[in-house]
């Protein structure tokens, strides 16, 4: 029973100044971590700028990973919620310390009945209400920020805190709350036991199983610090950084993982936060560890210098681990069997899923050659090539049948409620065979099924992806603003390479509206992160946006020119598939610039691509590449075949564009009739895409056919001319956020918020944020 509530004999302080040393200037902070910050200080302000004062320059940079305990978060901020706490009377603070114990870091809800138990007196609360700090409810006690229930906890001394959680031990007895009865058992502990280090790995791995990574993290944690032998405390906490980084806390992860010698996780984390290329490296070779010698029976789990699987293996990548059913007697076995270490052959899984990992860095790299590799491990391992493997490395080749066919299997496995993993890879296979439908229900379904086993980090990934699939088939609002509401997941879990990623398809979509600072300032930040970080993929498809800009506003030489260093640019700088994807677009500017020789060439291998797969997108477009490419009155019937199979495929924009290029041919050939409808048709679509600069080419157009060129479509609200981008910089300033607040929530500069909003009182024809204000109001009204 807790009977007492006294404090710590001293206060922690920080370590005196030098005496001539002035207060550090505030470094800057990448994007990243000043959205980290934020969120591990609870959204404080004074605790945000007092933890930005502590960082190291590569913690500023995000090198390294942010503090983790509050105390080295922001002390002086603890330290005056502390006082507070001292101040209220010795039953009041045994109230608030069994209150928090029962919510900080794991909540257990068993607050009510360990007051019953002990018939402590819940009066003394009323104090803590008196002084603002906390308050009854019908669970329990709320407190008023989460730095007052941290306060509450850590103010108590030691022995006090150990009472507290074994008193809410006592009263957890149900089957399903025995993970967190083994956590207060544990938190009670004096010092290091085997036998409670047992307990608390196999509750963690119940908690894992059960999808609660915040839990089974805590667990795995505090079996680490009770875990005497070296070897188990490793695989504890490599267990404690995976659930941390699935949970959606990536310096919590990298903190931990850097107490460990688990390469594969450390492959994972760089695959996400760090350089591609070594994320490559540590993956393949965690899977060709995992893949060579095998345990024997009842062996010890190897370390870093043994010569089978690595220990976190299947944790790292598995959200379901096999867990022992045998009687456990420490805490060695348990992490043996939670990592996939069970006696006689490794399992598959794990090899495969590295392997899947490994041809991701692959695809973020732009390296595809390394594909192969990865590939001939999976030989080694008798095991077929996981995911996009085997379909990469056979295009790579240039085996575009086999690849087809190999892709086209792996999209297939897109059902509902299958690994996040086995369901990104589907819509990746599916993207690469042009099935941009079959891709968006892969996408949703890996990001639900990633949410439902609570790995947290999976699912702005998996956005990554969905976001190619809407934009093509003609939904770049719902693209746009999905990206937005993913890059804000990204930088908040720690994923800046996902982010990096996402900022380059906003910069794809600025270029579709033709929102050229914007989109000029997404790029800029792709491509800087990206370069540094060797991630072709968002440098091409960063460069591919600007030249999407320059093709859509009539810079035709620069946007050849932007295309042909895409071409020439290799792994880190740019993208074989990005490259490829673009091909319809550099044929275009290659022909308005007189470069038909290479665009000859670049055309053939992409016919050769799509005709292997058959998609009817693809061929369309090749189709239209032939119509360009073919001089005079030929190219009409190239131009037909093409808008015939776009009637069949899903990507509605380029349907769009070749009805435009088909409208000017015509003009061109005087068939003034046909070329009005192409042309009005084209206008029409790029206005209900926002495009605004591609529907003045059509009107040109129609001016220069001398038909009269219909003015934009009006609306009976306003709004739905605004960009999803803009529509969210207005709401937010009808809500009174000033530019500087909007351009820190959006990873934006003031600069572009500017811009933003001056071409938001342009379109809706107001002048103040008052009008705007009103307009928002009346526009949801309606």
């Amino acid at each position: 029973m807790v009977t007492r509530v006294n404090p710590p004999s001293e206060e922690r302080t920080s370590p005196p100044a030098a005496p001539d040393a002035g207060p550090r200037p505030a470094p800057a902070l990448s994007e990243g971590v000043r959205v980290r910050v934020l969120r591990l200080v609870y959204g404080d302000p004074r605790a945000a700028a007092e933890l930005v004062a502590r960082l190291t320059e590569r913690q500023a940079a995000g090198l390294d990973p942010l503090p983790a305990e509050p105390a080295d978060l922001a002390p002086e901020t603890l330290r005056a919620h502390r006082r507070e706490i001292r101040a209220l009377p010795d039953g009041t603070r045994l109230v608030l310390l069994l209150a928090a114990a029962d919510q900080y870091p794991v909540a257990t809800h068993a607050f009510l009945r360990a007051v019953a138990a002990a018939r402590l007196d819940t009066r003394p609360l009323d104090a803590a209400e008196a002084a603002g700090i906390a308050y009854a409810t019908a669970g329990g006690v709320g407190f008023r920020d989460a730095w007052t229930r941290i306060a509450a906890y850590e103010t108590a001394a030691p022995a006090d805190r150990r009472d507290a959680h074994r008193l809410l031990a006592r009263v957890l007895h149900g089957a399903a709350e025995t993970p967190r009865r083994s956590w207060h058992r544990g938190a009670g502990a004096l010092g290091p036991s085997a036998r409670l280090a047992a307990e608390l790995a196999a509750a963690a791995a119940q908690a894992r199983a059960a999808g609660d990574p915040a839990l089974s993290g805590a667990l795995a944690e505090r079996a680490a610090a009770l875990c005497a032998d070296p070897g188990a405390r490793s695989r504890l906490l490599a267990h404690a950084a995976t659930d941390a980084w699935h949970r959606g806390d990536g310096d919590r992860s990298r903190a931990l993982a850097a107490r460990t010698d688990a390469d594969a996780l450390s492959g994972i984390l760089a695959l996400r936060t760090g350089h591609a290329g070594e994320a490559f490296d540590a993956l393949l070779d965690g899977a060709a560890r995992a893949a060579g010698a095998r345990p024997a029976p009842g062996a010890p789990p190897p370390g870093r210098d043994g010569s089978t699987a690595s220990p976190v293996t299947s944790s790292v990548v598995s959200r379901e681990p096999a867990v022992s059913r045998e009687p456990v007697t420490s805490p060695e076995p348990v992490a043996s069997h939670e990592s996939g270490e069970v006696a006689g052959p490794a399992p598959a899984a794990p090899v495969a899923h590295l392997l899947a990992r490994a041809a991701e860095a692959a695809v973020y790299t732009g390296d595809l050659r390394r594909c192969r590799e990865a590939a001939l491990v999976a030989g080694q391992s008798g095991i077929d090539p996981p995911g996009v493997l085997g379909g990469i490395a056979a295009a790579v080749d240039g085996r575009y049948e086999d690849a087809r066919n190999l892709l086209e299997a792996t999209a297939g496995r897109c059902g509902p409620g299958g690994d996040p993993t086995l369901l990104l890879h589907a819509g990746i296979a599916a993207l690469m065979l042009g099935d941009h439908t079959r891709a968006a229900t892969a996408t949703v379904r890996a990001a639900a099924a990633a949410r439902a086993r609570g790995v947290t980090a999976a699912v702005s990934q998996a956005m990554e992806f969905r976001a190619y699939a809407d934009f093509w088939t003609g939904r770049p609002r719902a693209a746009e603003a999905a990206a937005l509401d993913a890059l804000r997941q990204a930088y908040a879990t720690g994923q800046d390479n996902g982010a990096c990623h996402l900022q380059a398809a906003l910069a794809m979509f600025a270029a579709l509206t033709g929102d050229e600072d914007l989109c000029r300032e997404r790029a800029a930040a792709a491509r800087a992160h990206a370069l540094a970080h060797s991630l072709g993929l968002p440098a091409a498809l960063a460069q591919w946006a600007l030249a999407f800009l320059d093709l859509g506003s009539g810079r035709f030489a620069a946007a050849a020119a932007r295309l042909r260093a895409l071409a020439a640019s290799g792994p880190g700088h740019g993208h074989r598939a990005i490259r490829h994807l673009a091909t319809p677009h550099y044929v275009e500017a290659a022909v308005r610039t007189g470069e038909t020789r290479v665009a000859r060439a670049a055309h053939a291998d992409y016919d050769r691509w799509a005709r292997a797969v058959g998609s009817v997108d693809d061929l369309a477009l090749s189709a239209r590449c032939r119509a360009l490419l073919t001089p005079g009155a030929d190219a009409v019937e190239h131009y037909r075949t093409a808008l015939r199979l776009h009637a069949e495929g899903a990507r509605a924009f380029e349907r769009a564009r070749t009805e435009l290029l088909f409208g000017s041919a015509l003009r061109r050939l005087r068939r003034r009739t046909e070329a009005r409808d192409r042309l009005h048709s084209a206008m029409e679509a790029f206005e209900s895409f926002d495009a605004p600069h591609c529907a003045e080419s059509a009107r040109a157009e129609l001016r220069a056919l001398g038909a009269p060129a219909t003015p934009a479509r009006g609306d009976r609200r306003p709004t739905v001319h605004l960009t999803a981008q803009q529509l969210l910089v207005a709401r937010m300033a009808a809500d009174g956020a000033t530019n500087r607040e909007i351009a820190g929530r959006l990873a934006l500069s003031p600069r572009t918020i500017d811009h933003h909003l001056r071409g938001v009182f342009t379109r809706l024809g107001i002048r103040s944020r008052i009008e705007l204000v009103r307009l928002l109001a009346d526009a949801d009204g309606g």
